[in-house]
């Protein structure tokens, strides 16, 4: 009946219907069958039960009409079978529809039910007509009780289910960001690992193709530092997918190879100048004590602002690297004079780079500032907070 409720309202309305029309040929007898009012009153009162959970005003108002054909038919409206329907739509305004028609309804039925007790009052005796009002206002109070009753106990399943509709949404949201925020960070490794390395082969590339025959020894320098290069991007790509396979499976204790740190700058300034581009490091501090992944983000840092400055500042600039500790915080400066006779604009970063500077920032609670510097040329600062407390735990 639960599953299937409209079968329960059939159910009921035939019932009443079958008990109706057989109170009716017990009273009239066998020779008056059903009389034209008895079949239209039983008719209009048990016919919307048919429907009365779809359509509860129409059913509610074809079953005091219903009341009313009986009124007319001047049967006793009170000790008929199908008058049941009443108390059900009753039951059927309060859970479905609300107090309100719920209240016109029942007002409607009071006076139908009592109208023709309370015109017959000089033949019965007072107390009779308030004991069957109080009874008949009774019954009516328990079919509101009940209507109450199971309609906040359907709004509070509704609520659940929207509930649990509405928890199950937002999971997959969040599903669907986290796999947007781990795309990202593949993403943004795969950049870290790759450009430095693929700008260098390519840098020297040209230049081998440039010396092949004016200066051979150049050239074979050039083509072994893209060897180096090549497979240096080839290890570090291979530690990072090494990473990311344990982490898809779970194996939170698997080997990770050793990512580079603040020690690595130095070898990255090294090999930035291979490159010809003049480069001045300054280390002021102790980074000693910084975590590994606060050293591997300022590493990254750097490594994409001497990335930029190979592509964009030109072979007569020169930059400078500065880390600094201070204290609680470590200030991280890459500045290039930029190439002379261009616009700060046209040689300005542009794409994924500085968006993935500012997010590792970020992820350490820092700020990164990209821009033009007054004298010309491009500065990339960032400050981090000094995770000190990480660093002693790990």
């Amino acid at each position: 009946m639960r599953a299937h409720p409209s079968v329960g309202d059939v159910s009921i309305m035939v019932l009443l219907l079958l008990v109706e029309v057989a109170a009716v040929v017990m009273a009239r007898g066998a020779e008056h069958l059903i009389g034209f009012w008895s079949v239209s009153a039983g008719a209009l009162l048990v016919f919307p039960l048919a429907f009365r959970r779809k359509m509860p005003v129409v059913a509610s108002c074809s079953v005091l009409l219903g009341l009313l054909v009986q009124l007319l038919g001047q049967h006793p409206p009170l000790v008929r079978p199908a008058s049941l329907a009443a108390l059900i739509m009753l039951y059927t305004l309060v859970g479905y529809v609300g107090r309100k028609p719920a209240a016109g309804y029942v007002s409607v039925v009071l006076l139908i039910w009592l109208s023709p007790v309370y015109l017959q009052a000089p033949s019965r005796p007072l107390t009779s007509l308030v004991l069957l009002t109080v009874q008949l206002v009774l019954v009516l109070g328990f079919c509101w009780v009940l209507g109450e009753y199971f309609g906040a106990r359907r709004a509070y399943q509704r609520a659940v289910e929207n509930r649990l509709r509405g928890l199950e949404f937002e999971r997959d949201q969040q599903a669907r960001i986290a796999v947007a925020e781990e795309r990202n960070r593949i993403a943004r490794e795969l950049h870290d690992v790759l450009a430095h390395s693929v700008n260098v082969m390519v840098t020297h590339a040209d230049g081998a193709a440039y010396a092949v025959h004016n200066a051979p020894d150049t050239a074979v320098r050039a083509l072994r530092t893209i060897g180096d290069t090549g497979r240096e991007a080839l290890t570090e790509l291979r530690g990072l997918l090494q990473v990311l396979r344990n982490e898809a499976e779970g194996d939170e204790n698997a080997h990770r190879s050793p990512q580079p740190g603040v020690e690595g700058v130095r070898e990255l300034v090294e090999r930035v100048r291979g490159l010809g581009l003049p480069v001045t490091l300054r280390v002021e501090g102790d980074f000693d004590r910084l975590p590994t992944g606060q050293g591997l983000g300022i590493y990254r840092i750097v490594q994409e602002s001497l990335t930029n400055v190979l592509k964009h500042a030109g072979w007569n600039a020169t930059a400078t690297v500065l880390l600094r500790d201070e204290d609680d915080r470590v200030r991280i400066e890459v500045t290039d004079n930029g190439a002379k006779g261009v616009l700060a604009t046209d040689t300005a970063p542009s794409g994924n780079g500085v968006i993935g500077m500012r997010e590792r920032a970020a992820v350490y609670g820092g700020t990164l500032e990209a821009g033009p510097v007054a004298e010309g040329g491009w500065r990339v600062r960032a400050e981090l907070p000094l995770l000190v407390e990480s660093a002693t735990a790990s």
